[in-house]
């Protein structure tokens, strides 16, 4: 049993299995991932998150991932992780900087298992944008 979780989780992060609204998230992982340098010393986290960050924002612009129809405004609240938004009567919008993760490729790795885990209540990544100078 344990061994065909880890088989069946390896298939999530690595995009061979579909999760409920993971098609982008994983294509985003793959993106990442491809541009990874193999290292045998330990490079600086935050240099290394930022070089991935500037691939991410290449990535967003070639395939129109940015948001710029968000209300500000429109403030509810925020958690440890992520600001919230009315976007309207029935949805709300998370921001989220990754702050809390090592890299963008995590945060997306972590979206990914949440939505295997709690399929009912699964994040959908509709884009990305820019606010206060943050990703």
């Amino acid at each position: 049993m344990q061994n065909r979780l880890k088989y069946e989780l390896h298939n999530v992060i690595s995009g061979k299995s579909q999760v409920r609204y993971g098609a982008i998230i994983q294509t985003i992982a793959s993106h990442l991932a491809d541009g990874e340098i193999s290292s045998s010393r330990v490079e600086d986290e935050k240099h290394l998150k930022n070089q991935e960050e500037e691939r991410l924002k290449i990535y967003i612009s070639s395939n129109n991932l940015w948001l710029d129809n968000i209300d500000f405004s429109q403030y509810v609240s925020e958690g440890a992780e992520q600001k919230v938004y009315l976007k309207d009567s029935e949805h709300v919008l998370k921001l989220n900087d990754s702050i809390y993760y090592n890299s963008w490729k995590d945060y997306f790795y972590n979206l990914l298992l949440h939505n295997y885990f709690f399929s009912d209540t699964a994040y959908e990544l509709i884009g990305f944008t820019i606010h206060d100078e943050t990703l």
